[in-house]
């Protein structure tokens, strides 16, 4: 892929970046060499990027001509608009307050280049912004009336000119650590026709998928002839350099990984999962909304608030399943078996939440997972209930004893009213990359309790049926839709 610095002077360009080609401006706009780059990162540090400048418009024809921009269109757009600037403000207040309080001025300007601050001290706040705002160098301005607490007035681009002399040599080394792509440990990749972020960190306890799941990802992409990178939550800011995203962490509205999944749709990238995808299956009331109306069999269920709580026993009856809608790996979630009970857990759940989930208590000794992916099953397990539990999680026991058995199960193998049903639940969901649970009672009713948006893929568990076939199956998804993408 072409690494091109996008300049109006570039003969005033004062740095020199391995790698890395500078380019006039004017030139990139008007010559046809550079409008038929299949593929290329485009690194514009014009001095402006209000609309209907130069550099407004080289960032708004790199996304035009599939080239990734970086300020992407959608970056330079919220630098005019003040209240996505008091947004962040909002957002980074803590890290804003911790990292100035010593300051005795009431006014306060760092400069960010690459997102890196040449004080240590700064250096995380000066990565937080460059992750909201992705730009190659830019200044922020802090100010705070007397005693009141900082807050961040405004964001721009910095010209290579206004450089200080003394800060060049750490912007080439900023520019260069940017641009450089991590090792992956025993993989020799061969330069892939496409780029693939997966975002995961071995410090999410709960990720959807193990290292060794990761490292079988990264090998299918190989085989693939693309190329995959694990990038972490610091990596907002490279974002746009990649034609794919693939989350590997626990999604959560207002998280990092919902404003991944954010930037990758509005920057045109194929992401899983989806930001519409993320807001549907994170949120338990709109499921049971969208099941009743479409008459998706399920548990009853009954979406409490204060003026119908005591509705439930009658509606659902006793025992019965309590849910925080925003709950996830079987967190938030009790059984209720009296009245006290219900008392008690919706004087809990309700003091969290306007909304609650109430559900009838439908025992099972396992429950399916099937995994669908872009509107057709892919991979089917049996997940036991935890030992002595009535959950597939035991949050309370021991680690070895915490999570039932994960049984791998050939799609051939699986009822197909199963099947059928996991694949009209997601119908309603999107196209993307979804785990359905479904229980099957004894009286032979199948119904889907929710439908999950990054399902757990494990090395030795979900992938037991299809082994390394089940990754390939994931990555070769990505490849066809940014095949069809690249062929419009």
């Amino acid at each position: 892929m072409a690494r091109l610095i996008v300049v109006e002077r570039p003969e005033r360009w004062p740095f020199e970046i391995p790698g890395v080609r500078v380019v006039a401006a004017r030139d990139y706009l008007t010559s046809a060499s550079f409008a038929e780059l299949p593929r290329a990162t485009v690194i514009n540090v014009c001095r402006s990027y209000s609309k209907n400048t130069t550099g407004y418009y080289v960032s708004l024809l790199a996304e035009a001509r599939g080239h990734r921009a970086l300020p992407s269109v959608t970056t330079v757009q919220g630098l005019l608009v003040d209240s996505v600037v008091r947004v962040v403000s909002d957002d980074l207040d803590r890290l804003i307050q911790t990292g100035l309080r010593p300051l005795r001025s009431d006014r306060f300007e760092m400069s960010v280049y690459f997102g890196r601050n040449l004080a240590k001290r700064y250096e995380r706040l000066a990565r937080a912004l460059f992750m909201r705002f992705p730009i190659p160098l830019m200044r922020a301005r802090f100010d705070r009336d007397g005693d009141a607490e900082w807050t961040l007035s405004s964001v721009r681009a910095v010209p290579a000119s206004d450089v200080p002399d003394a800060h060049r040599p750490f912007v080439v080394e900023s520019a260069a650590r940017f641009f450089r792509r991590p090792h992956v440990s025993g993989s020799r990749r061969k330069h892939g026709r496409f780029d693939i972020a997966i975002l995961w960190s071995e410090d999410d306890a709960q990720a959807p998928s193990d290292a060794a799941a990761i490292r079988k990802f990264v090998r299918a992409a190989d085989r693939a002839g693309v190329k995959a990178e694990i990038i972490e939550p610091d990596d907002f800011g490279r974002l746009e350099i990649y034609d794919a995203l693939f989350i590997r962490e626990t999604t959560h509205i207002g998280h990092h990984t919902h404003r991944f999944a954010l930037r990758a749709a509005a920057a045109g990238l194929v992401v899983i999962d989806d930001p519409e995808s993320i807001v549907r299956c994170t949120n338990k009331v709109f499921q049971a909304e969208l099941f009743e109306r479409h008459g998706i069999p399920s548990p009853k269920t009954l979406i409490v608030h204060e003026g119908n709580r005591d509705a439930v026993v009658r509606e659902v009856g006793l025992p019965c399943v309590l849910k925080d809608p925003t709950s996830a790996f079987s967190l938030g979630v009790v059984k209720v078996a009296t009245e006290a009970e219900l008392v008690a857990g919706l004087d809990s759940l309700l003091a969290e939440s306007e909304l609650v989930i109430a559900q009838e208590w439908t025992p099972t000794d396992f429950d399916w997972r099937i995994g669908v992916l872009g509107g057709r099953v892919i991979f089917a397990s049996r997940y036991h209930m935890a030992r002595g539990h009535w959950q597939i999680v035991r949050h309370d026991a021991p680690a070895s004893g915490r999570y039932g058995r994960v049984e791998s199960v050939p799609l051939e193998d699986v009822p197909e009213r199963v099947m059928e049903l996991a694949l009209a639940a997601t119908d309603l969901i999107g196209k993307g990359l979804y785990g359905v649970d479904v229980k099957v009672l004894k009286d032979g009713r199948a119904l889907v309790t929710e439908v999950n948006d990054n399902p757990n893929i494990d090395a030795g568990c979900e992938d037991g049926a299809l082994g390394d076939g089940l990754y390939d199956l994931i990555i070769g998804h990505f490849v066809e839709a940014l095949e069809a993408r690249a062929s419009r």
